[in-house]
């Protein structure tokens, strides 16, 4: 199973749209694939149109009490699963954090379904918490929507190092796959300024670092507003509006992201001089809480 996490901190830059309908993208195209919505807002729950019941087990049960994946997985079309979430969520963290292995709790429930899936698609909350940080230790592949505005810049560095300690610290395989700009405006003179910034900062990566080696995906979401409407139908963009741009591009996305081959980068060690940059789940010297 090649697994995948859709994150960037800040919020608004088109990670849950990305999420879901790349994961419907591959699914469509005949990939078994499992959708985890690993923020409390359920933005993802919701784009799907899954109304939960109060019975209906969610991540949150999943992180915190155990319960079987498989328990926990709803089927939303012939190859999507997805693994809902509610507001319940905000309070896990705060639960885990005196337990043990709480870094680990996602990718040991993912160890047990790994043949079920081809894909496993990741959508984190807009933050660098204990939850994003259990999506970095499950996954392989990292991908990071941009909005191209020089604002959106401002985190990169910040997300990538998190990034970087993680993989140090706690998945030796965790590389970045790739930047993806989202709500792309043709022909403005910022959006190609941005797009050339991200992609000669790629390009300059040491091979120590786990974006070495990343791409900035040759597919551009264009703003498009039925990727806007979709979500309040319950609906991902294939269903709501197969023929739009935003269903062309996020086709585009999946066949591109396939094409990726996805091989466990060198593992890295981090120069001194990211010591202060080291998030509150890592102690100083950078090893685990």
């Amino acid at each position: 199973m090649r697994s995948l996490a859709i994150i960037n901190q800040k919020g608004g830059v088109g990670k849950t749209t990305t999420a879901v309908n790349v994961a419907a993208a591959l699914a469509r195209d005949g990939q078994n694939v499992l959708l985890i919505d690993l923020d409390p807002q359920s933005h993802a729950t919701l784009h799907v149109g899954l109304e939960l019941t109060p019975e209906q087990p969610t991540i949150y049960d999943l992180l915190v009490d155990g319960t079987a994946l498989g328990d926990v997985a709803c089927s939303v079309g012939e190859r999507l699963a997805v693994i809902p979430s509610s507001v319940d969520l905000v309070s896990a963290e705060l639960e885990l954090a005196g337990r043990d292995a709480r870094e680990t709790r996602l990718r040991r429930a993912l160890a047990a379904c790994r043949e079920a899936y081809d894909y496993c698609i990741v959508d984190c909350g807009p933050s660098l918490g204990l939850l994003t940080v259990n999506a970095l230790v499950a996954v392989q592949e990292v991908i990071i929507p941009l909005q191209p505005h020089f604002l959106a810049l401002q985190g990169l560095g910040r997300l990538l190092e998190t990034i970087a300690r993680a993989r140090q610290s706690l998945n030796p395989e965790l590389r970045v796959t790739g930047v993806v700009l989202c709500m792309h405006e043709h022909g403005t003179r910022l959006a190609q300024e941005v797009r050339d910034d991200v992609a000669q900062f790629l390009a300059s990566a040491a091979p120590d670092r786990p974006w070495h080696g990343a791409r900035l995906f040759a597919t551009l979401i264009r703003r498009n507003i039925k990727l806007a409407e979709c979500p309040s139908f319950g609906r991902t963009i294939f269903d709501y509006a197969p023929g739009s741009h935003g269903a062309e591009d996020y086709a585009a996305l999946a066949r591109e992201i396939a094409a990726v081959a996805s091989s466990p980068p060198a593992r890295e060690t981090l120069p001194a001089d990211t010591a202060n940059l080291a998030p509150s789940y890592v102690h100083a010297d950078g090893q685990p809480q």
